[in-house]
């Protein structure tokens, strides 16, 4: 049994969370933005209380114990041998893409006088990714579908197209590989082999591997499907590889903005903090709560994250017994990690999913269509169980009578 409460409903109300308060409306519930309604590691707020007491909060550059904590993770919970000069700490993901990007750019013009590429992307995939390459302009966008193989009982698993990568690079000059594992919002953790086959492809087309990894630590059976991080990767292929991780969806400290790049190649690097604000860029510092917060979870959060992977294994587990008793014929994608469930609701007939759900069943879900995927819906069951299951309850009656 756990030893944490993930049970304990919390009021977010009133506490300017954006979960809760973006959309107005006491009767709505929401399962929409990836963050979740757990109070966060007792050893994380007992931190983050000693840094508040102290008083001041200027602006913070990285304690070299927060770097040390993150390279003794790295060795230790998936085998990375980095280096301290590898880390470069950010104030998030979401920008982090943009900057690597940019890099990317600069590294085409560098070494081929190149004016122009593509970012390639697999959706339906975090939304972000699918606005990265606006942040270098003159990049373009290549979506490159996952191919999606149907299992029994309206079930549905993904995997990636090499042969359309393949394609996509005959007809576009890619400059970098935007890459989620595991992945959001369809819940895969991919195999070494098709880690190991995404880059050596960014090395055949001489392209950047962005590797998203921030879901890393919220995998459900790693015996089975274990995580491997792109940060291992040797060679030339590390020479081209951008890892970005955090802790922040795991022990739930997203708000607090604090996340770091694993780049190993020293031109790389340099070309990709260019753009921090401690370099003369546009992109500011971590604040100081969120090296707190980040130190903390990383030294001290390893039994709450036990429990919580066992809590949210058996919120999932009733996710997929309510979805094939109660939502038949709609396909659910096979969850691997994360907290969060993709639903295919093209079956129902609903026009726009998301905002019918929002009317008829007064719960907010994530849009599809912002995933580059219309027709489907994501469903955030980070929460404690009774809340989920009266989501799921409410869904299933607003859809009821629509499948086709």
């Amino acid at each position: 049994m756990p030893t944490f409460d993930f049970d304990r409903a919390i009021d977010r109300r009133g506490t300017g969370a954006l979960k809760w308060e973006l959309f107005p409306g006491d009767d709505l519930l929401p399962y929409w933005v990836a963050d979740m309604d757990f109070v966060s590691p007792p050893a994380v707020l007992e931190a983050l209380r000693a840094r508040v007491d102290h008083g001041v909060f200027g602006y913070a550059m990285a304690p070299a114990s927060a770097t040390e904590a993150a390279l003794d993770y790295l060795r230790d919970r998936h085998g990375v041998a980095a280096e301290r000069e590898w880390i470069v700490w950010l104030p998030g993901l979401v920008p982090a893409l943009g900057m690597a990007c940019r890099a990317a750019m600069a590294t085409a013009t560098a070494t081929a006088g190149a004016g122009g590429g593509s970012a390639l992307i697999n959706t339906p995939v975090y939304p972000p990714f699918l606005h990265a390459h606006g942040e270098a302009p003159p990049m373009d966008l290549v979506k490159v579908p996952l191919a999606a193989e149907p299992l029994p009982g309206d079930r549905i698993r993904y995997g990636i197209d090499f042969a359309a990568m393949e394609q996509a690079a005959a007809a576009h000059p890619l400059r970098a590989d935007i890459f989620c594992n595991p992945h959001n919002p369809v819940g895969r953790v991919f195999t070494e082999a098709e880690v190991r086959e995404a880059a050596a492809f960014c090395g055949r087309h001489d392209m950047l591997f962005i590797s998203d990894e921030i879901h890393c630590d919220l995998i459900y059976d790693e015996a089975r499907t274990p995580h491997f991080c792109a940060a291992k990767l040797g060679g030339d292929l590390a020479a081209r590889t951008v890892t970005l991780l955090a802790a922040s969806k795991t022990y739930n400290i997203a708000g607090l903005g604090c996340a770091y790049a694993v780049i190993p190649d020293a031109s790389l690097r340099r070309r990709f903090t260019r753009y921090l604000g401690s370099h003369g860029g546009f992109v500011p510092e971590v604040n100081a709560l969120g090296y707190c917060a980040t130190e903390a979870a990383y030294r001290h959060g390893e039994p709450w994250r036990r429990d919580l992977i066992e809590y949210l294994d058996a919120n999932r587990r009733a996710l997929e017994e309510f979805a094939a008793a109660k939502l038949p014929g709609v396909p659910l994608a096979q969850i691997e990690a994360t907290y969060l469930a993709w639903f295919d609701l093209r079956p129902s007939g609903i026009e726009n999913p998301a905002a019918h759900l929002r009317e008829h069943a007064r719960i907010i879900v994530s849009d599809g269509a912002n995933f580059g995927a219309p027709g489907f819906a994501r469903f955030n069951f980070g929460c404690p169980r009774a809340m989920m299951l009266e989501g799921l309850e409410r869904m299933a009656r607003a859809v009821d009578g629509t499948l086709i």
